[in-house]
């Protein structure tokens, strides 16, 4: 049975001077008195617990079965153990995972009542927060900004996965709940309360974090488990003062007075070209750096022939030596100090290399390299060989990236890191030294004009500059420990709070229905590649990603969208795998790429999940709106369900019917938003129009491969028939009520964007001109030709006339004026008021109008507009082109829909492929038939 923490606490001084009492867990005391409890376990020592889950681990380990784990890391049983801190951390797939779900998880219980509305988060909030800054990485959520929403979907104790977890801020969020300070519970209370919302439940949250990345998950584990920072910092300084000691000659110039002895700070390298005219030799820095405004000439003389000359007229000059670690003659650009940074005292200083700077530089080149620099040859990756040619840098393997001095002091400062006795302060004094690894190869970049040459690499390339800054130990590391120090004084992570785990995302250790929320930031198509940048500071752990599994449009890996599609697809099936039925999880999209989107959208879909809203941040309104367009320009913030047990029980029988439609319907009404607005202006929710509750009905038995039960027209008829409509939307009986009081506070109803691109969009545009002014053909033609200047070039142009005689009724002057035209002109004509709807007055203004007809009519004209998609689809079946060039993408997708109720998916496989291949990625209909499709003919 677990324990209950009884609080203690030590004394840490704040900036400000005050003392701040600091909590201590059971665990945590436990380490002074002696016994330690671990997973319900208890032991003599924490020495002891250690022993315990090392074995373990390495009984694993020696499993064969164990290693052929999708996505585990490639490093030998050693490295592997080097790196873990089991049974919190391991750098493969976390065994005891299942063991952490057990003693903290609560079981599904499907009698719990469990109600939540989708929630947005603003990703840029905490991003100069000190913790966060602690440890860089590619891309991160802060942790301040997943708070609010693990506050609105869980409980205390609760468990959340993030399995793309990155530097782990879902955890270092999860654990802030229960830990954050007076002043921002003040405030984050406020703000709900001015949103309308309950007061949050404030308490820690537990975590199980996830990346294919070792690099990621070490950095993961350092932020959410507790360390004696007073020892650590005592820990540090000394190996930085032992490094200085060994390694100090290497970092001393002569200063200017011929005396005293500077510490160098930083070296500036330059590479060396030739001239185009005269063939000299021109460094660049020499020759083109302003040494007064520190900025580099566009335009600069040649030192010998004085021709004009720019960077791009330049050749780079080569030099080749032989490299005694491979054995090999190597060619590489010629480089060349030109410039000291150095300090005598509290001074700073500036030189230029003298022949005793050059003959200590020497020396070092002479000494052999030390066995922790890691020596591998790159391997093919397109991050090192496609978008930047490191071979042109004279980097071939690993230790090119550093110059001899620079990776001599790196493995003398990781040597003594990993020396270090104490697992948790030897991988926080490696948490250290990694960030120096970038800032201290060729890929820091000098950038004169900036306060400090520390971490000056390019963010997420490889890129050598012609200018490159050799820092020094202490120059890019004293700073860092300073607020590494600061940083962590404050945080309250405690043990048992977080389980991080190195593997792929689509096999995560732990049963069914375990979790309880979900917070993901996954990979976007090509927009980073993790495993590519990952790979210099794994090479130093010796663990590195196996990026066989990795989430990503690769060409050196040959993974295109429709193989990124797939692998994330198995990461959500995952996620639909261990997350509790009726549960949230909520995904931060952030890609510019249609195609992408709709790769993410399919995937969601195909593995069990319901979106229920899409939201980006406007940042000059600071507040959230919907999101309803195929182009995707800011970061998007997705709210999808898991469907209840009851739901999944109806579809698991493997039929369908109307009332597993309906039944659909119903959940997915209860899951999405009641009200939206924005400074006093009501929104139209999308999920909650006729035609998008359609579409999600739709996909939602398509993507279980069974039959759809409604056709539209018996859709649209029965959703009125079923569910009270405002305003174009439609509620569920319990949620009208709330909707009408919001909506009376609202001064006006902000209608969905629209850009009119192809038919379907041209149809929405129609009925809503129409609404509510019905008006003839001649008034609507000239604003209809405006609005489709930005029609898609593979859409075949439809004309308004057929757009309002499939769609649309039109009154002759026949019979009564409808409803609709009435209503219309009897608010806006004051003759036309209290006159009967045969009136000949009325039918004079009347005539030739056009209107959307009821429901019930609007029926009709949908099975005479699909009829004749249909018949359109049947030129597309037996067009000879291997490529349709112009096409109605309505009829494509009708003729989808018939295809997969008939069962013929060798005709949508085949209309597939005459088909543009950015239509089909981008367009979500055509993709999900598409898809089921493949897959059932894949079964076969």
């Amino acid at each position: 049975m677990t324990r209950r923490s009884k609080q203690s606490g030590d004394l840490f001084i704040e900036e400000s001077g005050q003392l701040r009492l600091v909590d201590r867990s059971v665990e945590q005391q436990a380490l002074e008195k002696g016994k330690v409890e671990c997973l319900r376990m208890t032991f003599d020592s924490e020495d002891a617990r250690r022993a315990y889950f090392t074995d373990r681990l390495r009984e694993k380990l020696a499993d064969p079965e164990f290693r052929k784990t999708a996505g585990f890391p490639k490093g030998t049983d050693e490295d592997i153990i080097r790196m873990s801190d089991a049974p919190w951390y391991t750098a493969c797939p976390n065994p005891f995972l299942v063991d952490f779900v057990r003693v903290y998880g609560k079981p599904y219980d499907p009698k719990e009542r469990y109600e939540r509305d989708p929630f947005a988060v603003d990703t840029s909030v905490g991003k100069t927060d000190a913790l966060y800054k602690a440890h860089g990485y590619h891309t991160k959520v802060p942790h301040l900004a997943i708070v609010p929403s693990i506050l609105h979907y869980t409980e205390p104790g609760d468990i959340v996965l993030d399995g793309f977890a990155g530097s782990g801020m879902t955890g270092v969020a999860a654990q802030w709940c229960g830990s954050a300070s007076a002043e921002y519970r003040k405030r984050l209370e406020a703000e709900w309360s001015k949103q309308g919302l309950a007061k949050p439940k404030w308490g820690a949250r537990r975590s199980i974090l996830n990346d294919l990345g070792p690099a990621a998950t070490f950095i993961a584990a350092n932020y959410t488990l507790p360390f004696d920072v007073a020892a650590f910092s005592r820990a540090a300084q000394r190996i930085l003062a032992e490094v200085e000691k060994e390694l100090g000659w290497m970092y001393e110039t002569l200063h200017t007075d011929g005396k005293s002895k500077g510490r160098i700070n930083f070296t500036v390298w330059s590479e060396v070209f030739t001239c185009p005219e005269c063939a000299g030799e021109v460094n660049f820095t020499e020759e083109a750096l302003d040494p007064s405004t520190k900025r580099v000439h566009d335009r600069f003389p040649c030192p010998h022939c004085d021709a004009e000359l720019t960077k791009s007229r330049l050749e780079k000059l080569y030099e080749t030596r032989v490299d005694p670690v491979i054995g090999k003659t190597i060619k590489t650009p010629k480089r060349r100090a030109a410039l000291i940074d150095y300090s005598v005292g509290s001074a700073r200083y500036e030189k230029v290399p003298t022949s005793a700077d050059a003959a200590v530089l020497d020396s070092i080149a002479a000494i052999p390299l030390p066995a922790e620099v890691p020596t591998q040859e790159l391997p093919y990756m397109h991050m090192t060989h496609e978008r930047a040619r490191m071979d042109a840098a004279g980097i071939t393997h690993i230790h090119h990236f550093f110059l001899p001095r620079a990776a001599h002091a790196l493995a003398a400062l990781w040597r003594r890191a990993a020396a270090e006795r104490d697992i948790r302060l030897r991988n926080m004094l490696l948490f250290t030294v990694e960030q120096a690894i970038w800032g201290m190869s060729l890929l820091n970049r000098y950038s004169p004009s900036h306060f400090s040459q520390v971490n000056r690499a390019l963010n997420g390339v490889y890129y050598v500059a012609s200018q490159s800054s050799e820092v020094s130990p202490w120059y890019i590391l004293n700073g860092k420990l300073q607020r590494l120090i600061s940083a962590f004084s404050f945080s309250r992570s405690k043990i048992g709070t977080a389980a991080t785990s190195t593997g792929t995302c689509a096999s995560i250790p732990v049963g069914d229905a375990a979790i309880d929320y979900i917070f993901t930031d996954p990979p976007f198509g090509e927009n980073i590649y993790y495993a590519d940048l990952n790979y210099l500071v794994e090479s130093w752990h010796r663990v590195l990603t196996d990026s066989q599994p990795e989430a990503i449009v690769d060409r050196a890996k040959k993974k295109s969208t429709l193989d990124y599609q797939s692998l994330m697809r198995a990461c959500f099936n995952e996620y639909a795998r261990v997350l509790k039925p009726g549960r949230w999880m909520t995904v931060v999209f952030s890609n510019s790429s249609n195609a992408v989107w709709r790769a993410i959208q399919e995937a969601l879909g195909t593995a069990g999940f319901v979106v229920a809203d899409v939201r980006t941040l406007d940042k000059q309104q600071g507040s959230y709106r919907q999101v309803t367009s195929t182009a995707v320009k800011q970061d998007l913030v997705i709210s999808v369900y898991k469907p209840t047990e009851a739901l999944a029980e109806r579809f698991a029988l493997g039929a369908s019917s109307p009332e597993t439609a309906w039944a659909f319907v119903a959940e997915h009404l209860a899951h999405v938003p009641i009200f939206s607005s924005v400074e006093g202006v009501a929104d139209v929710i999308a999920e909650r129009t006729a035609h998008v509750l359609h579409d999600r009905m739709v996909a939602f038995h398509v993507q279980r491969q069974l039959s759809v039960p409604l056709s539209t027209a018996s859709f649209l008829g029965g959703l009125n028939q079923r569910y009270p409509e405002r305003d174009g939307m439609y509620f569920l009986a319990t949620q009208v009520t709330e909707y009408d009081r919001k909506r009376n506070t609202a001064a006006e109803l902000r209608q969905l964007s629209l850009f009119v691109i192809d038919e379907a969009s041209a149809i929405q545009w129609v009925r809503r001109e129409l609404q509510d002014k019905p008006r003839s053909f001649q008034d609507l033609q000239p604003t209809f030709m405006r609005e489709i200047q930005n029609w898609a070039k593979h859409e075949q142009t439809v004309e308004l006339k057929e757009i309002l005689r499939q769609n649309c009724i039109y009154y002759d002057g026949n019979g009564p004026v409808p409803s609709q035209i009435h209503s219309y002109l009897s608010t806006n004509f004051k003759e036309l008021r209290n006159l009967a709807k045969d009136d000949p007055a009325l039918i004079a203004k009347a005539v030739d109008r056009w209107y959307v007809p009821d429901p019930g009519k609007q029926g009709d004209l949908e099975k005479l507009r699909e009829k004749a998609l249909l018949t359109e689809f049947e030129t597309y079946k037996d067009a000879k082109e291997r490529k349709l060039k112009l096409f109605r993408t309505e009829a494509v997708r009708a003729g989808f829909k018939a295809a997969y109720d008939g069962q013929e998916y060798k005709v949508i496989v085949s209309v597939a492929a005459k088909l543009p291949e950015n239509v089909l990625q981008e367009d979500e209909k055509l993709l999900m038939y598409y898809d089921v499709a493949s897959m059932r003919l894949g079964d076969d």
